[in-house]
Order: structure tokens, then C-alpha cells, then sequence
């Protein structure tokens, strides 16, 4: 049980390999909408093709008045929808189902309440996702169904109670952004009147405008003196419109409405005419559905002046988003995907190091102790421990991380860590794994996980609590390994002895004559939470042959 501690310690050391084709389904729990996507995976491609689609509208959105909670009527019908996706799934031999939840349950006081009661009644988990990497995977989804050729594009997707603005151009995302105005929130919060009100319109119009100021300054702070910027359109609002104008205009609805093409004189003619129209009158519109009549005005708001404020004269149709950004990501995070996107494998490594920068971390120091708890990770792996490079990744950027809260206050920056980093925009990690990252940094010193403490009882399962208390134990190894923080220790040699319940440490020193005191003395003082951790005695020992580095 050796391992030499290098520079190449990767977080991704360990990368599934799936050699035949699979079937995936993956399921967004919207403000307005549950929608489900089941497809066929052809790794050796690679590609996906979609084999069946189901939607349901649930509107979570419709919250509680007062306090925001999502309803138990709205919460009713989600589960009940949530089962009959399920079985759709099974119907088509999915092999693996992964949902996440946005906007409405991330704003609801009982929406962690709620995926709970998913998990508990429906056996399924539901991953909670920040309004950012909705955007990402968003992006995701609208590559792996049109080709931007480089080009710079930006992407809106309206909501039931958000609205994502993105600028790419084939390759990384150069802005994502997410605003809190979607066609639920608004009709339910502006709008009283049937026909809407010229005021409540007007009003809208003004509010909405207010809203998308900043993020679209800042997206086209990212564009490139003399690019030329073409706008993308995704959601049922957005898709709704196209069906509604390729009646007026073709006659006739085309059979993808990928790539359709509609003007913004088109849309604001078509916003009019629409908010002129009772409720039950756009009901009545062949292609409009009765819930869809009720928030159509709103959303139809949203894009009108999303266009006019970033100067486009066209909108073009994308079908894929969300729920296809999910198969692309699941694909990416099993090495499945290596061409265009090969970019966004490394998406979490460089989003960590990002935020470490932000809050001005050591690299330097914080790498250190990333590639010693690392190497304590692996040569304890199978005799300590059973977890895997999902954990590890996690451990990662957590040791990456650990000291950011200096920024703060150097006194308890193990508590302001915490904060940083779980309310800091990682990009690529769900908000379960923010979670546990974020426990992982605040127990790097003082107290251990104990469930009085609010952060520790977040965490979603027994599991994921057991990870923290796990590997924050190896963290703390690491760190007092770099007491010092100079780098003392160059490499870790560890042997578990089963039959003595103990495990040897051989440290190597980076230079022969250095004693390590420091080091040996933090370490024997944090090593009793490893020790009572782990059932087992630390026994460290300092060589004094002189380490080549090779």
C-alpha cells in the first residue's frame, strides 16, 4: 500500500468505461412544469438519441402567499407526477434516472423538506441545482443539438420562475447568468387582470426590464468588438410562441422547430395581440394549452424585451436544454465525451480554482495539502475506506479550499469557509455536493461533525454525513502534515496492519536535516479524531534518507 505523492495527483484518476450502449433518463423539476427525457446512449459514438419525452404541468410555483412554502396540493401533484415517470422509465429499461430541482424549490423554505419526501415515498433522488449551473447545463443541452461554428451565441431560457442568459460559442461559456423573472412568478405577482391591464402591461414591461439591466450589460460586456450576435430560444414559452407563428405564418407546424426563425416585429405583434386576449380566449387558440394561456403573456414580456435590450432582430428555436444538458454532463463526468466539449471535463477543477483565487487561498499551500490527503485517501482506500473517485473529487476541491475563509477573519475561518464556499457559484457540482465540500473545509480543525450543528444536519442522508466525518478526519491529517506550510513533508508511505488495528505512516522530509517537529507535533495532537474515526492507532515515523524527486 504505497503510493508516491507527485504533482500529477489528479482529481480524476479514476473514469468509468462503458463500452455499450445504455438507456438514461433524466428528469427536471420546474416552477411550472415536470418534464422527463428517457434516451439511448451510444458511448462508442459518442451520442444520445431520445427515445420518449414526458411533461406534466405541476406548478410548484404556485406557492404559499405569505410564507413562500410550496403547497401540498402542488407537492401532490409533483409526486404523483414524479411516479409516472418513473414508470415510464422502467418501461423503457432505464438503467439509471437522475432529476434535478430548481428555481421553486430552491427558494421554498420546505423545498429540502420536499426532495426528502421524494426520496423517502418515490426511492428517487433529486439533486438541487443553483441558478448558474442551470445555465451551464442548459448550454450543454443546446450544443448537443445545434452547431454554433464558433460563433459567438446567446441562449434564453424562460422559465416558470427564472430566465438564463448565456454567451458561447462552441466551446466554454463565456457568461452564464440567471435572473429571477419567469412566466409563473410574474403572472403571479403582477398580474390581476383578465385581459391584462395597459398599467399591469406597461408595469410588467418596466419591471422586467429592471431585472435583465445588469445581466445583459454583462453579456455583452463578453462579446468581441464587431461580433455579430445571434440569439437562441429554449423553453415551452419560447417553443409555444414558434408553434403559434409557424401557424400564422407557414400554416402548418414544422416537425422540428429546431432552427425556426421568428423576428421581433413578428413577436411584439404577437405579445399585443395575445395580452388583448382574455384567458379563455388564448385557451381556445389551436396549440395553447389552458395552463399555458394563463402565464403565456408574461413570458412572451420576458423575450420581447430580452431581444430589444440586446439589439437582435431574429430569434432561432432550439429544442434541446435543461434535461438534454443533464444526459451531456452525465456523459461528460464518465468520459464519454472528448471532442467539442472536451472542455467542460474539467469544468469543477477550474471553477474550485477560481473561487480559490477570488479569496485570494495560498495555491501554492492549498495544493500541498490537496496532494497529501490525496495520497492518504488512495493508500487508504480497501482497508479504511470504500470511497471512490466521486468522494475523492470532493475531498479535492475541498482541500483546495479549506483555508478560503482567512478572507473573512483569520479567527474561526474554518466557519467562514463554510459560508464561502456554500454560497459561492461552483460550477459543475450539485448542491448536495456544495454541501459536503463545505463540511469537509469547515472540520478541517477545531470541533468535530455534531448533529447540533445546522451546516452537519443539512446534509441530506446518513451517508453523506458518514463521507464528511470520514474524510475530514484524513483532511485534518493532511493539513497538520503542512503545518508549517512549506512544504516539510515531501511524501507520505502508509501500512495498515489489520491484525495491531494500527496504521504506520513513514514521512519522508523534503530536506534530510529537517527534524519536522512542528509537523510531528500537529500531527500527534488532531490525530485522535482519525484514530477514534476509524477505529485504529497512528503510528508516524520520520525517515532521514534524503527523498529524490523525480
Amino acid at each position: 500500500m504505497v503510493d508516491s505523492l507527485t504533482k500529477e495527483s489528479s482529481i480524476t484518476d479514476c473514469t468509468p468505461n462503458l463500452d455499450q450502449n445504455c438507456i438514461l433518463a433524466a428528469i427536471d423539476i420546474g416552477t411550472n412544469s415536470i418534464h422527463m427525457v428517457v434516451v439511448e446512449i451510444e458511448p462508442t459514438l459518442p451520442s444520445f438519441t431520445i427515445i420518449a419525452r414526458e411533461k406534466e404541468t405541476v406548478r410548484l410555483g404556485d406557492r404559499h402567499p405569505k410564507t413562500g412554502e410550496l403547497t401540498p396540493e402542488a407537492m401532490e401533484r409533483s409526486l404523483g407526477a414524479l411516479q409516472r415517470c418513473q414508470d415510464l422509465a422502467k418501461s423503457c429499461n432505464a438503467e439509471q434516472i437522475v432529476a434535478v430541482a430548481t428555481s421553486a424549490v430552491r427558494e421554498a423554505p420546505n423545498g429540502r423538506a420536499f426532495l426528502k419526501q421524494i426520496q423517502s415515498d418515490l426511492g428517487l433522488f433529486v439533486n438541487l441545482i443553483s441558478g448558474p449551473e442551470e445555465a451551464r447545463r442548459i448550454y450543454l443541452g443546446v450544443l448537443s443539438g445545434m452547431e454554433f461554428n464558433n460563433q459567438p451565441h446567446a441562449i434564453i431560457d424562460i422559465g416558470g420562475g427564472s430566465t438564463e442568459l448565456i454567451l458561447g460559442d462552441s466551446h466554454e461559456p463565456r457568461y452564464l447568468s440567471s435572473t429571477k423573472i419567469g412566466a409563473v412568478r410574474l403572472t403571479a405577482e403582477f398580474i390581476t387582470t383578465d385581459p391584462i391591464s395597459l398599467g399591469e402591461f406597461q408595469y410588467l414591461q418596466a419591471y422586467i426590464r429592471g431585472m435583465l439591466e445588469r445581466p445583459v450589460e454583462e453579456l455583452l460586456s463578453h462579446r468581441q468588438p464587431g461580433e455579430e450576435l445571434r440569439l437562441v430560444g429554449t423553453s415551452g414559452t419560447i417553443e409555444t410562441l414558434a408553434t403559434l407563428h409557424a401557424r400564422e405564418k407557414l400554416g402548418t407546424v414544422p416537425n422540428t422547430l429546431n432552427g425556426y426563425q421568428m423576428s421581433r416585429k413578428d413577436l411584439k405583434e404577437m405579445v399585443k395581440r395575445l395580452a388583448s386576449m382574455s384567458c379563455a380566449e388564448r385557451g381556445a387558440i389551436s396549440g395553447m394549452s389552458d395552463r399555458r394561456s394563463e402565464i403565456i403573456v408574461a413570458g412572451a414580456i420576458i423575450l420581447v424585451e430580452a431581444m430589444t435590450m440586446l439589439g437582435v432582430e431574429c430569434l432561432m428555436i432550439g429544442e434541446r436544454a435543461l434535461r438534454e444538458g443533464m444526459i451531456v454532463d452525465w456523459m461528460l463526468s464518465h468520459g464519454l465525451i472528448e471532442d467539442r466539449l472536451r472542455y467542460q471535463g474539467s469544468v469543477r477543477e477550474r471553477s474550485v480554482l477560481k473561487i480559490a483565487q477570488k479569496y485570494q487561498v495560498n495555491s501554492e499551500y492549498s495544493q500541498r495539502v490537496a496532494n497529501l490527503v490525496l495520497s492518504l485517501f488512495n493508500q487508504t482506500k480497501g482497508h479504511l475506506h470504500d470511497w471512490d473517485c466521486e468522494e475523492r473529487e470532493l475531498l479535492w476541491a475541498a482541500a483546495i479550499l479549506h483555508n478560503c475563509g482567512l478572507y473573512v477573519n483569520h479567527s474561526a475561518h474554518h466557519k467562514h469557509s463554510y459560508y464561502l464556499i456554500r454560497h459561492a457559484e461552483l460550477l459543475g457540482f450539485l448542491e448536495t455536493e456544495i454541501e459536503i465540500i463545505a463540511n469537509l473545509a469547515r472540520y478541517h480543525r477545531r470541533s468535530t461533525p455534531k448533529k447540533k450543528h445546522e451546516n452537519y444536519s443539512n446534509l441530506s442522508s446518513k451517508k453523506h454525513r458518514q463521507l464528511v466525518c470520514q474524510l475530514s478526519a484524513l483532511l485534518r491529517l493532511a493539513v497538520a502534515l503542512d503545518r508549517r506550510q512549506i512544504g516539510a513533508i515531501a511524501r507520505v508511505q502508509c501500512e495498515y496492519r489489520p491484525h495491531e488495528k494500527e496504521l504506520h505512516l513513514r514521512l519522508f522530509p523534503a530536506q534530510p536535516e529537517d527534524d519536522c517537529a512542528l509537523e510531528l507535533w500537529s500531527l500527534n495532537y488532531k490525530k485522535g479524531v482519525f484514530e477514534e474515526e476509524f477505529g485504529v492507532k497512528l503510528v508516524a515515523t520520520l525517515e532521514s534518507a534524503p527523498v529524490t524527486v523525480s
